[in-house]
């Protein structure tokens, strides 16, 4: 049983090959469009898990500076920092809360310009020093940012709070637009592809029709005779994603290779190759096979009468 299935499976394809070949400008165009289609595909997805990776970096990175208040003490200002660390929404860890002190700030900026540096290397006691302590605080969820920086403003002894949630949100807002962008033309080639298999199979049926007829005297089921354009939609799909495959796999490695996984310096991090270059190639395989099956078989069902 097992080897007549073999047998059947090897035949089908052997077949569908011969009718691809027989109606090779059809099958061409249907491969390429499905090409296209894919290729398409592999850079939507790609810009999509690329965007999604530096809008959760970006999300990591953006913190709340809450300055304190100039004459503050020490004795407080670890306080101020208890009463932050206490707050909703605020993220655990020491690195969560970090506090940038006066002194800190003195000297950076002094080692930063040498302007800085004369006006400022008298400043060496904590009274003469008008800068402010502040506390670089991050956050679990940004979209709570607004309320925990009230929360902050209401603690004594913390003067001003800034944060950089509108900006965020802009960002996130933009990098949603283009992703909802590529898939809706991804959908509508998907679409336009199925249709261009569709009219390949009921081409390839018609140009069959003397086979189809003989099948039918010779007590051949409904089932036999529809397998083989089902596989022919198969094998167009499958065809169509070796281009495509072979692009996301060696170009995004070199690409990722090319730029030490960083574009702009280190303002998009990149999305590692492995397992990523897998994963897009089995969805993009999947995709071709699905679409091209799909396609054979809406041609089967509305032009085959049986």
């Amino acid at each position: 049983m097992f080897m007549k299935l073999i047998r059947i499976l090897f035949r089908n394809i052997r077949d569908s090959f011969k009718s691809i070949i027989r109606n090779f400008s059809l099958s061409l165009a249907s491969i390429s469009c499905i090409t296209i289609t894919l290729i398409v595909v592999a850079l939507s997805i790609t810009l999509s898990a690329n965007v999604n990776n530096m809008t959760k970096k970006i999300e990591e990175d953006v913190t709340i500076v809450a300055f304190l208040d100039v004459d503050i003490t020490e004795e407080r200002i670890q306080e101020i920092g208890e009463e932050i660390r206490k707050l909703p929404n605020i993220q655990e860890g020491k690195e969560a809360i970090v506090l940038d002190d006066k002194e800190s700030i003195r000297k950076e900026m002094m080692e930063s310009s040498d302007t800085y540096k004369e006006i400022m290397q008298n400043w060496e006691d904590r009274k003469d020093n008008p800068l402010k302590d502040a506390y670089h605080i991050k956050v679990v969820d940004i979209n709570e940012m607004n309320k925990t920086s009230d929360a902050i403003r209401k603690i004594e002894g913390v003067s001003v709070v800034k944060d950089s949630e509108e900006m965020v949100d802009q960002l996130i807002t933009v990098f949603d637009g283009i992703t909802k962008g590529t898939y809706a033309i991804v959908i509508a080639l998907i679409l336009v592809t199925a249709f261009l298999i569709a009219n390949t199979i009921k081409i390839t049926i018609f140009s069959r029709k003397r086979e189809i007829d003989i099948m039918r005297l010779v007590g051949a089921s409904n089932m036999n005779i529809k397998i083989p354009f089902v596989f022919e939609g198969l094998l167009l799909g499958v065809l169509g994603a070796v281009l495509p495959i072979v692009m996301i796999t060696y170009g995004y490695s070199a690409l990722y290779t090319k730029f030490d996984g960083q574009l702009f310096g280190k303002f998009v991090t990149l999305v590692k190759p492995e397992p990523f270059i897998f994963i897009v190639s089995g969805i993009l395989l999947l995709i071709g096979v699905v679409v091209g099956m799909f396609g054979s078989w809406r041609a089967v069902k509305k032009h085959l009468k049986i």
